[in-house]
């Protein structure tokens, strides 16, 4: 880094652009080309899950045709009831963990910088909670249509 005559630093200096080219190759390097293949992948999960979603929407709607006069209960609905609440309780504890592992990385590093920071970093830590709750709440009503 090059000082000028006030001992300030010199950021037009050949020496500092050449840091920044070498910056930003280091962090290519270190992407491996990943940038350019985020959105793609992303694109395959995106029409994956338009599909799932279409294919659930159109069964539900689609009756199998009755054969014969249905009894009261079959034995296979508890057990589904109880792999649909295993699911909801599951789904809102991952994206949970999914979304609070970006804010409290970030989070810690806002935090170091500024510890005034914390009641604003907690709220956006304690947000992604909600995901949870709702998940668990889902699987609580499945579970008592059980009972």
């Amino acid at each position: 880094m090059d000082l000028g005559e006030n001992g300030e630093t010199n950021l037009n200096s050949p020496s500092n652009k050449k840091t920044d080219q070498d910056f930003h190759n280091m962090v290519n390097i270190t992407l491996g080309g990943q940038r350019d293949q985020m959105p793609h992948t992303r694109k395959k999960f995106s029409y994956l899950a338009i599909v799932a979603g279409a294919v659930m929407l159109s069964m539900t709607f689609i009756s199998p045709p009755a054969f014969a006069a249905e009894g009261g209960d079959s034995g296979l609905s508890k057990p589904i009831l109880a792999l649909a609440a295993a699911i909801a309780i599951a789904g809102g504890l991952i994206g949970t963990g999914s979304a609070q592992q970006g804010i409290g990385a970030a989070g810690m590093g806002i935090i170091a910088e500024k510890p005034e920071k914390f009641g604003q970093v907690l709220f956006f830590f304690v947000i992604p909670e909600t995901l949870w709750i709702i998940g668990f709440v889902l699987g609580i009503i499945l579970l008592l249509d059980i009972l």
